[in-house]
């Protein structure tokens, strides 16, 4: 941007952001982190083009922000988002009737390779989480990941759990993207874990505190402190990588997904919406997807 570019979205712009991002946080129940981001990729396109107002976007002004972007050293995947997140945004400007045309219709996202998450083998998952302790962090901590693992959760899914998630009957009820529930079923090892923990949750756990996993200071954790604890768990283990929560989610899937070949029951476990997702996310073998074709479809059994 230019020295002399204003810093903030004028009033009319302004405006129609914020009902717009009410509408994302109201309609469609989206998380507020998500909807930050939508803020901060909308607040950069506005402040960019210096706007007056949102009608006098044009498909060339798309393209400058495209351009702009990348000459910030933006990766592709970073652009692309900005680009959904300004196509979202003008299709509910077209539906309000504050625009006739739709300026991002047309405009192409660069391309962008679809790097495949790693996962850990099932013997360094076993170095991660075996062991044990009376330590109440270690407690904690190990429970925390024998269900990232052993339940396939988001980070937020974890943090976010509640003691009344924990059911009866051997499942948990987790909240998943756009407040979504489903119900996961809990192994033999996590059930185990959790239930160490349980016990001597009260230890840390402020008297009126709801969260099923909590913090030194007693309230819910957060996803950093997570990550930290996570971290330092691999170290202690000697894994000699950085392991994130979400690879633990990966390992999880392709795990499920080489012993059952079901896709969709690894769909639904993920809480996916759709099962395209679900196909990148396990770096599906496609001679194996092959053989469970030929073998199942009515129409590819051999004669």
């Amino acid at each position: 941007m230019s020295s002399d570019t204003p810093a903030t979205l004028s009033l009319v712009c302004a405006q129609w952001l914020d009902k717009f991002l009410q509408h994302l946080r109201v309609e469609r129940g989206l998380s507020a982190h998500t909807i930050s981001n939508y803020r901060r990729q909308l607040q950069y396109v506005g402040i960019y083009l210096q706007l007056d107002d949102w009608s006098g976007m044009t498909p060339a002004d798309v393209k400058r922000v495209l351009s702009a972007s990348k000459r910030d050293g933006q990766h592709a995947r970073s652009i692309a988002l900005r680009l959904s997140a300004l196509r979202t945004f003008c299709r509910y400007l077209l539906n309000q009737g504050q625009i006739f045309s739709n300026p991002v219709e047309g405009v192409q996202a660069p391309r962008q390779g679809r790097p495949l998450p790693k996962q850990l083998d099932v013997d360094a998952m076993g170095r991660l989480l075996d062991g044990d302790s009376d330590d109440t962090l270690y407690c904690r901590d190990k429970a925390m990941f024998e269900l990232l693992y052993g339940c396939g959760l988001r980070l937020s899914e974890l943090s976010g759990l509640s003691l009344g998630d924990n059911l009866d009957d051997g499942t948990l009820k987790v909240t998943g993207k756009g407040s979504k529930e489903r119900r996961v079923p809990v192994g033999k090892m996590a059930r185990q874990a959790l239930a160490q923990w349980l016990s001597v949750r009260t230890m840390l756990a402020a008297a009126d505190e709801s969260a099923m996993f909590v913090s030194q200071r007693g309230n819910r954790i957060s996803n950093r402190q997570i990550q930290n604890r996570l971290d330092r768990m691999a170290f202690d283990k000697t894994l000699g990588q950085k392991i994130s929560p979400h690879k633990l989610r990966h390992s999880f899937a392709t795990h499920v997904l080489e012993s059952s070949g079901d896709l969709r029951a690894v769909q639904e476990l993920l809480g996916h919406a759709n099962l395209s997702t679900t196909q990148v996310y396990t770096h599906l073998d496609f001679q194996h997807l092959a053989k469970v074709y030929d073998s199942a479809h009515p129409r590819a059994r051999k004669k």
